[in-house]
């Protein structure tokens, strides 16, 4: 079988597409030759910002000739339809052949397809895949008709190790013809190398200065930062997103050191970081141990090899780009401090949040109004507070500091309402107010911030299913998705009682609306059922919980997520298995019963006979009152439910449901009924798999 290793060059591709970009390539090339029937085994890819790999193993070099049947008219049929099927398939009358078949006697043709050669196919398939590559943004270069994201520059295509002769077609007579040499680092080693398989590939790259993989070079990167930080008693501060787009940047890293002047080191370590990261890509440190002082160093990553005094040279240089950037930052710092926020605030009704939802002025009014409702219902917040800070939470992106650097919104007014003057619970409000952002995001620390998080992330729910601007298939511009999953972490984990459907049809009040959209909670519990599947949940489970759910409304989400990790424990306990197989038998005789006929006969326990019914009866009869409405109920109710098990498997193992007796089975059903009835209070058992 054979190996397959395309390897493209071409100008620096942008840090964020690398790692899609080589998934597409390998994807779309395993599909194409799947599609011609080279079904190979996998295969190995490595990309860096100038280079291109793929290996493609287990590929068949020829396909096996292959006979095609094509059946014609039939055999009595006019000379012109049959000379006209001739022509079609090629052959003459004397080489068709004669077969019955149910409709009568056909002529068939039998064609030999000879089988594909994988080295005369290769040209078509790459072809193919460069020309129709996904990616997002592309370019034309000089007098070339096919887009590719950066100008290409080389293309190499071997089997075995040995070239494959062909070119791509650029258009506008340029071309690329396959080759089988590459160009390492261009400053170090600018010499062309020979290539032959993946691993001497990766091997020869190394040696040239260019670490082709993209995992070494972030490893590479991240094991020099923690030595260069080591050696002056500091530690980097962690930076995945910059870590994954410096890794992006160079092919050969080199971290080097630089000093951050003692004046800068008065702004906040925010501004610090952030104009560090955005404007030069240099990593932050601190001093080991510490949780969020920063130390008066940065780390740079070059794309050279180490040389003392070329990196004194980059060192210096880089310390006065910064130097400039940290006096823009402190100019804005200074400038922002010079108003207090509610100064800010009263400029928020110029700018318009969105079209049909009014301005951030109007969208700060509806979000402190709702953030004290919350607070008032949460019991440990201050309404006051909340509805203060909600005030104010927008007033920074109005802000000359917010502008430049929008990652610092909310961050700036906490910093802000701070020297305002604001109450240190208000200034901690609005810092934490756009918590969480995502799944690895922490939640707002203080009970304030959590009612103004929740407030601003409700009110955009309201606002924009309120206007008819729902997410679509994968659409969510607005990010509606992660509001709602935010709204479900912060219920969950932060353990809050709230009453969401109330807290809905007030921020529905607010915006003008008649009520919130109908389909709002459909939506937030849909996400909750997303939410439970990442936990790990059964699919199922989810489903018995969230059809208890009324209709049009969202329900206790905090409850919700409780009675589902219950519920889901208890049903891998041998009590739970045991209910599991006894409701199963007891909703589907009661469904059958039931299809004949209502079952609506009471219990008279005075005539149970049988032993079994008798301790079933008992045992239904002991239930305490099952609910759901807290987590002690939660857990009385499983325990109890537990007590079930034995006595449901008991009663069928011995006792005829459906006895010759009408009033005995009528009693029996009612009995079962009851049992149906108890434990559909906690779920519908129903939407359990194999219930």
């Amino acid at each position: 079988m054979a190996v397959l290793f395309l390897e493209i060059g071409c100008e620096e591709i942008p840090a964020r597409l690398q790692k899609k970009a080589i998934a597409d390539l390998k994807k779309g090339l395993v599909e194409r030759l799947s599609a011609r029937g080279f079904a190979g085994e996998g295969g190995r890819e490595a990309i860096s910002p100038r280079h291109m790999a793929v290996e493609i193993s287990g590929l068949a070099e020829q396909l096996d000739d292959r006979v095609i049947e094509r059946r014609g008219p039939r055999s009595d049929a006019p000379d012109k339809a049959i000379d006209g099927f001739c022509h079609s398939v090629g052959l003459s009358r004397d080489q068709l052949a004669e077969q019955a078949t149910e409709k009568g006697v056909f002529l068939f043709a039998h064609i030999t397809e000879k089988g594909a050669n994988l080295r005369e196919c290769l040209p078509e398939i790459l072809q193919s895949l460069l020309a129709e590559f996904p990616w997002p943004k592309s370019q034309r270069w000089s007098r070339s008709r096919m887009s590719w994201v950066r100008p290409l520059r080389q293309v190499n295509l071997l089997i075995d190790g040995q070239p494959i002769e062909g070119k791509i077609d650029l258009g506008g007579d340029m071309y690329i013809a396959f080759g089988q040499h590459t160009q390492t680092h261009p400053f170090h080693a600018p010499e062309m190398i020979s290539l032959s398989d993946f691993d001497s590939y990766l091997s020869d790259m190394k040696k040239g200065y260019v670490l082709v993989d993209h995992e070494g070079r972030a490893a590479e990167i991240e094991k020099q930062l923690a030595a260069r930080a080591a050696e002056k008693g500091l530690k980097p501060v962690a930076d995945a997103g910059l870590l994954a787009e410096t890794t992006g940047l160079v092919e050969w890293p080199q971290v080097i050191c630089g000093r951050i002047d003692d004046d800068f080191m008065t702004l906040p370590a925010e501004i610090l970081v952030t104009s560090m990261r955005v404007h030069q890509k240099f990593f932050a440190l601190s001093p080991t141990g510490a949780a969020s002082d920063l130390a008066p160093y940065f780390m740079t990553v070059a794309n050279r090899k180490a040389d003392a005094k070329t990196d004194q040279l980059i060192a210096a240089g880089n310390e006065r780009v910064l130097r400039a950037r940290l006096s823009d930052a402190r100019f804005f710092w200074d400038q922002d401090r010079a108003r207090p926020l509610s100064q800010m605030a009263s400029g928020l009704a110029k700018v318009t949040f969105y079209e049909g939802l009014g301005s951030l002025a109007d969208k700060a009014g509806r979000i402190a109004g709702l953030a004290k409702v919350i607070a008032s219902q949460m019991k440990t917040a201050d309404p006051e507070m909340a509805r203060r800070a909600a005030e104010l939470a927008k007033a920074d992106l109005v802000s000359d500091m917010v502008g430049e650097f929008p990652e610092l919104q909310g961050i700036m007014g906490g910093y802000y309402a701070a020297d305002s003057g604001e109450d240190e619970k208000i200034a901690a409000a609005i810092a934490q107010h756009y918590r969480p952002q995502g799944p690895a995001d922490n939640l707002p620390q203080t009970p304030e911030g959590l009612a103004v998080s929740l407030a601003d992330k409700i009110d955009t729910l309201t606002g924009f299913f309120g206007i008819d601007q729902k997410p679509t298939g994968s659409r969510d511009p607005f990010a509606l998705r992660r509001a709602a999953l935010g709204v479900i972490r912060m219920v969950d984990e932060a353990d809050l009682r709230l009453n969401l459907d109330e807290i809905l049809a007030e921020s529905a009040a607010l915006h003008g609306f008649s009520g919130a959209d109908t389909g709002l909670c459909g939506f937030i519990l849909e996400r909750l059922r997303v939410s439970l599947r990442d936990r790990g949940f059964g699919h199922d489970v989810i489903a018995a919980v969230l059809a208890k759910v009324a209709s049009g409304s969202c329900g206790d989400i905090r409850l919700l997520c409780r009675l589902t990790s219950a519920l889901d424990g208890f049903l891998q306990t041998e009590s739970g298995k045991g209910l599991r197989a006894g409701w199963r038998r007891v909703a589907s005789i009661l469904h059958a019963e039931e299809a004949k006929a209502p079952v609506t006969a009471g219990l008279e326990a005075a005539t149970l006979t049988a032993d079994a019914e008798i301790v079933l009866h008992r045992a239904v009869s002991q239930l305490p009152e099952l609910s759901v409405a807290s987590e002690e109920a939660i857990q009385n109710a499983m325990m109890a439910l537990a007590e079930l098990s034995g006595p449901i498997n008991d009663f069928f193992d011995k006792v005829v449901v459906n006895s010759e007796e009408e009033a005995v089975r009528l009693n029996r059903l009612a009995l079962l009924g009851q049992i149906r009835a108890a434990m559909s209070v906690i779920a519908d058992f129903n939407k359990l798999e194999g219930a």
